[in-house]
């Protein structure tokens, strides 16, 4: 092949902005609209009511949650393919750290379906009182969310050298990868705040610590998604 022939970027952009897309969407549904609407903090006995009245849009979410971490190990696979020529090193440390977050995502959603069994009604569980029932439940979500705050570490972590590799590529306007750099220190900040501190959620630092990162996020899948990634020369497409 010539030396001078262009690599095409288009199709290894667009199905990382594929894959990207999924994780957002089904990340946005599991872990923000879902708990939004069936809230895992305040009376045991109010929380696992509406946990029982939407029960469908529990498991949905769920499922939700199932799909986004399967995308999420997919996609810095796909993203390999599109910047691992940028700088080896920093492509495996991004690749390391997002798939990293999966298993443990993937155990801690063992935690909502817990919650499911607990008020499944079966027989085995009739010799406990409704209380007792109750603060199972509020101990599975939890522990639920603590998997979430330990799950924060990397979904941060594979932030910096993602925004690294897009900052250096040039192929992905640079904004982007600023904008992801400083969503890992996000996370981090996030999930030390909350660590440390019991009542973080009340600092105002905590409403703006990750738009950096979501900005970024949702603003690289949709310019993979819908404009692709400039071409490069074949000689600069080898790992270095």
């Amino acid at each position: 092949m010539p030396m001078d022939k262009p690599v095409s970027n288009k199709r290894a952009a667009r199905v990382a902005g594929l894959l990207y897309l999924i994780v957002v969407g089904a990340g946005i549904f599991s872990l923000a609209y879902v708990p939004s609407q069936i809230p895992a903090n305040g009376d045991p006995a109010s929380v696992v009511r509406t946990i029982m009245a939407s029960e469908t849009l529990f498991r949905v979410g769920i499922l939700a949650g199932l799909i986004c971490f399967t995308a999420f190990l997919l996609l810095p696979l796909a993203l390999y393919r599109l910047l691992g020529h940028v700088d080896r090193t920093a492509a495996v440390l991004m690749v390391a750290f997002a798939v990293a977050s999966v298993p443990i995502s993937f155990v801690n959603m063992l935690h909502r379906i817990d919650v499911l069994s607990l008020l499944s009604g079966a027989e085995h569980l009739r010799g406990f009182t409704a209380e007792q029932l109750n603060a199972q439940v509020m101990m599975a979500l939890k522990a639920y969310g603590n998997g979430l705050l330990v799950s924060k570490i990397f979904w941060g972590l594979w932030l910096l050298p993602f925004g690294y590799l897009v900052f250096r590529s040039g192929i992905i306007p640079r904004i982007f990868g600023v904008l992801l750099m400083m969503g890992c220190f996000g996370y981090l900040i996030d999930f030390t705040g909350q660590l440390l501190f019991p009542d973080y959620r009340e600092i105002r630092i905590a409403r703006f610590v990750s738009l950096p990162g979501t900005f970024g996020e949702i603003g690289i899948c949709l310019w993979l998604l819908i404009m692709g990634a400039r071409e490069i020369p074949a000689g600069r497409a080898d790992p270095s």
